[in-house]
């Protein structure tokens, strides 16, 4: 089993993978060199697991994250014809009846409060969700997931002494069911596609990141995601990447534009290499503003219409009103 941290507790930053992400191994210092305890070092650890369905019927986000002192979990469904939107959120004091595993690929996170469940269960390449809620909203599913090689997976730097890491894929095959509002899905038959974010790590206190991600059919059947993100871990590495089928490709930085205060504005994204020149048009979004003095968020994530054009391989592919996510997002933890 490949650990993250080595025997002398350090990590060799950038595109790295590891089976286990073994934390407390890590020799973590105050900022003045003094090593810090176990207990703070388990109580510092933040760690957050986000997947997105995305087909030609409906969007929809689950998200499970632990921050220690509490834990959070949030589903949100949008219909794309009718434009219904709906959403739910479960916080935990002290985690509470949350459990995340610290290997990427291997284990079971999970989350309960009252009859509210969720469970994402990973093993042999294959993502397992299983999620009911007390009002009916029931979920199963199994996400197909690419070999290591092909999973962008990236430790890098944050803040004078912390890191994170992030495992990231898109545009991935689903099989299963979902019941919504008396309505029942096949997400085969509605070729509903996913995208999946393992991210952990001591992340700086105050933090904020730029997101846009995408998982697509292109018209001649071939499967085409992205994941594009500004603002976290650009120190010396990007998580940028292009997917086509499962093949991943490297992309440089990327320059996000928008304006915050009209929501209504297209988004310009465009990368230093030339490969991605995109627009974003929000149709709906999840939005949260928390402001408790030791933590806050100010959270929005949009989901909506990309348009424009991808260079891989000499070959220029089109987005023609696509749907996927773009996030803007400032936290204090």
């Amino acid at each position: 089993m490949q650990k993250l941290v080595n025997e002398q507790g350090q990590i060799a930053f950038g595109y790295t993978f590891a089976d286990e992400i073994n934390y407390l191994d890590y020799d973590l210092r105050n900022t003045m060199d003094k090593p810090l305890s176990a207990w703070y070092k388990k109580f510092k650890f933040n760690q957050f697991q986000f997947i997105c369905l995305s087909s030609d019927d409906f969007i929809m986000g689950i998200a499970i994250v632990d921050l220690k002192y509490a834990s959070n979990c949030f589903i949100y469904l949008y219909h794309l014809k009718s434009q219904t939107f709906e959403e739910f959120e479960f916080i935990q004091a002290f985690a509470l009846n949350t459990q995340m595993t610290n290997q990427p690929n291997n284990g079971i996170s999970q989350f309960t409060k009252g009859l509210n469940h969720i469970s994402i269960h990973a093993q042999n390449r294959q993502r397992h969700i299983s999620l009911k809620l007390k009002n009916g909203l029931s979920l199963q599913a199994c996400i197909a997931e690419p070999n290591n090689k092909d999973a962008l997976s990236l430790c890098s730097k944050a803040g004078y002494n912390g890191w994170v890491y992030t495992q990231k894929s898109a545009a991935l095959t689903v099989e299963g069911n979902l019941n919504w509002q008396g309505q029942s899905y096949q997400l085969a038959a509605l070729n509903t596609l996913a995208s999946v974010d393992w991210s952990a790590g001591y992340m700086r206190r105050e933090t904020n990141w730029y997101w846009a991600s995408l998982s697509s059919y292109l018209d001649d059947g071939r499967r085409l995601g992205f994941n594009f993100a500004s603002g976290v871990n650009e120190t010396g590495f990007s998580e940028n990447a292009i997917w086509l089928d499962d093949v991943r490709y490297k992309v440089d930085l990327v320059d996000f534009r928008f304006n915050r205060y009209n929501e209504s504005q297209t988004w310009q994204l465009k990368s230093n290499d030339g490969k991605i020149e995109i627009t974003f048009d929000m149709q709906g979004k999840r939005a949260q503003k928390l402001n408790l003095i030791l933590i806050a968020s100010n959270f929005r994530q949009f989901f909506g219409q990309f348009n424009g054009v991808i260079k891989i391989n000499n070959e220029t592919l089109t987005l023609n009103n696509a749907w996927g996510l773009v996030e803007d997002h400032y936290a204090k933890w």
